[in-house]
């Protein structure tokens, strides 16, 4: 199945015709097909993480600026300036992953969207219905997972 970015949620397509086309999301050989509401609480948990995330960023971003603003202060020892080095480190490193996480979820509920949600996008085969429930961001079949991970 063949979509184009036409029939995509920020094309205006209701959700309710997204809902709808459920059935047609890949799934693996002796799997159920995905129904309204499986596809609905995907969607549902995806918005969700989207917003946690981004209030994680909008909380990391503002930790580090009140690092950055009593690190301008010089009064303290080498110990004192170490410790808020790792700790600035530390949180941007946080951030980074959480930034990354953000751009997996949006990227998954485009997929969800475009109806290539479960699809493996490495070779194009069922990543599981399963495997989506259990990790709704996953992009790549396990053997495909696998291989990525061996290098």
């Amino acid at each position: 199945m063949e979509k184009t970015a036409a029939g995509s949620a920020a094309s205006g397509v209701p959700a309710a015709r997204e809902a709808a086309e459920a059935e047609a999301l890949a799934v693996l050989p002796g799997e159920d097909p995905w129904t309204a509401a499986e596809v609905e609480e995907a969607r549902a948990e995806l918005v969700s993480e989207v917003e946690r995330l981004k209030a994680e960023i909008a909380s990391s971003e503002a930790a580090v600026a009140g690092m950055l603003r009593d690190s301008s202060d010089s009064g303290g020892d080498e110990v004192d300036t170490g410790a808020k080095n790792i700790s600035r480190e530390s949180e941007l490193a946080l951030a980074a992953n959480t930034r990354d996480m953000l751009l997996q979820a949006e990227h998954a509920l485009q997929r969800l969207g475009e109806g290539t949600y479960g699809l493996c996008e490495v070779c194009g085969n069922p990543i599981g219905k399963a495997r989506m429930q259990a990790f709704p961001r996953a992009t790549l079949c396990l053997d495909d997972k696998q291989r990525q991970e061996r290098r």
